[in-house]
């Protein structure tokens, strides 16, 4: 605990602390309104003596200005290439021979209203409100849910990394309090949204791999129409080297990338609005009668079941449309709502409608609804631009993969594999090398297999639906227990456009065995891997909560030796000479790997550093804010904390000189104290512990770094034994090695320990 005002503290060890009552721990950082008092107390006993600051939270950016018109610009050249190129396509899947007039306009109609209920209304206007401090996406929606209930276990022995705000039970209505107590008392209910979350995520890393594949396939088979000749594996090979360039460029960053597509996307859907344009003024105007939903319900009453399964065509409509959400922490909402709303979605509608203008004159263009409509002498440009816009749709998908690879890596629901931030002025836009890898390869594969976009093209709408379907589920939960409105507006909302997911969905799912099977059993995979590392996680931090010491682990002795507390009785520690670092990952209570070489060599550095790096969401701390530095109670031992923005790099070769400088300029500032009551026993003590830390910083300096090896219980059950093992291999294949921190590699000392799972 906090000492009085010489800034102290005391050796704590997790005997003293019960991890049930952290992983359940939900007050905040700063009091704000709706906070619960006993929430108050279990922060304060938990976390007083770990060094937290406002700027360790990820805060949301905004943008106003030419900088949100930037970003606007950008955002047209990621997002909307895969929604922005379906015109493409759209009517040819709907209709596989040359429509009626009526069934043209209630086609057009549903595609009308799909394009403003579900992406207008329901993603732009609601769905973009709910990020978690800037982030989107199913798993950002899981995110804001757990911070305001507490349904989630965190790691017991590391410092919250967010903002946890639950709102006392007087500030929600009756309704939405017991909603919040369901879903924190019911297991199943609880389940059933981390599972829904994660199948979200699981299902964009799908189609991360299934866009770019379907798209360029598609873009490249267009050379058909001009060299019907031209063989399969030429389609293949070509296809395959543009993929090979489109995965090269993801190091250049989101912004470099959207600012170079940007121009393709907004030139293909300038010409997609000039061609509406051309069309419906020269040949049917008539069809603006669409904009009536009456045409839209005429449609099923006229089709029945085959109006119902023609959705499965209109719904691609709106592919990509997860892709506004998902990359939300890229760009900012008011980027994307400005993209949207005055340019992508008048230039589609116009699209469709020109479309439908021309084909109610010759139904026959249904066939190639884009290419048969273009007006005279564009053929050519138009062909060119397609492509080009076709091989921009992937981008998309791949940049969401990222961005929600970021969050399940932040949440432990993925091992903390490498992402590297590319830009420092807008700090959501990241690349992961090693999933761009894995996208690349799978891509490839799914390319050079299906070679053709037939049975690929089945696939292609079940992913988008469910993400859809998913989102208004766990959108109706943060209605509920974050934004706390009435439960007649949520209910309202929900079912409408549930339902009208549930209709699309249900739709497509008829393509299961013709190719929608391959996006769910990808997805299903996905799905599991991330379980499947959220379940070793909770397991490993069970048992490290078992790993218990008493609270006064070091004693200082009447001689004033350091004697180290055992089962039957003290011992009294060797004094190694030196400055003894040890890398602490809590930044709170003892450092495992100090507790486990006290008890391993019974032995104590003449002086001990637990050094704490926080990893920040902006890209530069100041030197001035960079560390902070406390004492613990043992003598000559000191914890200091070091805060690292994303394009910093605290560790260089002379790591040990800066820990150095810091702690001698914090000790200096006590020597220098105006004098106080008190004040001559601080300074003696001070001046004491700066002669000491000269003295070991001359003989010499010890990096010590703890190996935490992880074994299955023999005892279990062989099925959690197998979980548990294949946990351990993706663990033991992704952790950090400590050569990767930059330090003197002959200074480095591994302290290895095993525990069971």
């Amino acid at each position: 605990m906090s000492g009085p005002n010489n800034g102290t503290i005391t050796i704590q060890e997790p005997e003293s602390i019960d991890p049930e009552r952290i992983s359940g721990t939900h007050a905040r950082r700063e009091k704000l309104p709706g906070r619960k008092e006993e929430d108050v107390e279990a922060n304060e006993s938990i976390y007083n003596f770990n060094d937290t600051r406002s700027g360790d939270f990820r805060v949301k950016q905004e943008f106003s200005g030419a900088v949100l018109l930037w970003l606007a610009y950008q955002s047209i050249g990621v997002i909307y290439g895969d929604i922005g190129t379906s015109p493409l396509y759209v009517y040819s899947s709907t209709f596989l021979t040359p429509p009626s007039y009526d069934d043209l306009l209630g086609a057009l109609s549903l595609i009308i209203w799909a394009l403003t209920l579900i992406v207008t209304v329901k993603y732009v206007v609601v769905v973009l409100c709910a990020d978690d401090e800037g982030e989107g996406g199913s798993f950002a929606l899981y995110s804001l849910i757990t911070r305001y209930t507490n349904i989630m276990q965190r790691n017991p022995r590391e410092p919250l990394g967010v903002r946890l705000e639950r709102y006392m039970s007087r500030d929600m209505s009756k309704p939405n309090t017991n909603f919040r107590r369901l879903l924190e008392t019911s297991a199943t209910f609880r389940n059933v949204v981390k599972v829904f979350a994660v199948l979200g995520v699981s299902m964009v890393l799908a189609d991360g791999v299934l866009t770019p594949a379907q798209s360029i396939l598609g873009a490249i088979q267009g050379l058909k129409v001009v060299a019907p000749n031209i063989q399969t594996k030429t389609i293949v090979g070509i296809s395959c080297a543009i993929v090979v360039i489109l995965f090269a460029i993801q190091p250049f960053g989101t912004s470099k990338i959207g600012s170079s597509f940007a121009p393709i996307v907004i030139i293909w859907l300038s010409i997609n609005w000039a061609f509406g344009i051309y069309n419906l003024v020269k040949y049917d105007h008539s069809v603006l009668k669409a904009f009536s939903p009456y045409y839209a319900g005429q449609y099923f009453v006229r089709n029945g079941t085959d109006g119902w399964k023609s959705l499965g065509g209109i719904l691609l409509a709106f592919t990509g449309v997860e892709a506004l959400f998902a990359d939300l922490g890229a760009f900012s909402a008011r980027a994307i709502r400005l993209s949207w709303l005055t340019f992508a979605y008048p230039c589609l509608l116009l699209a469709y409608i020109g479309q439908a203008a021309y084909i109610s004159v010759k139904p026959d263009a249904v066939s190639n609804p884009f290419f048969n409509t273009v007006p005279p002498g564009m053929y050519w440009p138009s062909l060119i631009i397609s492509v080009l816009a076709a091989f921009v749709a992937s981008q998309a998908m791949i940049t969401g993969a990222f961005q929600l690879l970021s969050q399940t890596m932040h949440m432990s629901y993925f091992p903390n594999i490498k992402l590297v931030h590319t830009s420092s002025k807008f700090h959501g836009q990241v690349y992961i090398p090693m999933a761009n890898y894995l996208m690349f390869a799978g891509t490839i594969l799914v390319t050079v297999v299906y070679n053709n976009t037939t049975k690929l093209g089945q696939a292609y709408g079940v992913c988008v639906v469910m993400v859809t379907l998913i989102t208004t589920c766990l959108v109706a939960v943060v209605a509920m227990v974050v934004w706390r409105l009435h439960i007649i507006i949520v209910l309202a909302g929900f079912v409408t456009f549930a339902t009208l997911d549930l209709l699309f969905l249900s739709s497509a799912l008829l393509k299961f065995v013709d190719g929608a099977w391959f996006t769910i059993m990808v997805g299903g995979v996905l799905s599991c891997i991330l379980l499947l590392w959220r379940f070793g996680k909770n397991a490993q931090w069970a048992s490290e909560a078992t790993d218990r010491s008493p609270s006064n682990l070091v004693n200082v002795g009447k001689s004033g030796e350091l004697r180290l507390k055992v089962p039957h009785g003290d011992k009294e520690l060797t004094i190694l000479k030196g400055l003894g670092i040890f890398f602490d990952k809590a930044g709170c209570l003892s450092p495992t790997v100090y507790v486990h070489f006290l008890r391993k060599f019974e032995a104590h550095h003449d002086v001990t550093i637990f050094f704490n790096l926080r990893h920040l969401t902006y890209p530069h701390v100041s030197e001035e804010d960079r560390y902070s530095i406390s004492r613990i109670g043992v003598p000559n031992t000191f914890r200091i904390v070091a805060r690292q923005g994303y394009m910093d790099n605290v560790f260089t070769e002379d790591f040990g000189t800066v820990l150095l400088e810091q702690l001698r300029t914090f000790l200096e500032a006590e020597i220098g104290r105006v004098p106080e009551a008190g004040a001559p026993t601080l300074v003696a003590r001070a001046k004491k512990e700066l002669e000491a830390l000269e003295n070991a910083y001359q003989k010499q300096v010890i990096y010590i770094f703890g190996k935490e090896q992880l074994h299955p219980k023999k005892e279990a059950k062989w099925v959690r034994r197998l979980l548990l093992s294949m946990f351990v291999w993706m663990r033991e294949n992704t952790r950090s090695k400590p050569a990767e921190f930059g330090v003197q590699v002959d200074r480095l000392v591994e302290v290895g320990f095993v525990k069971e799972v």
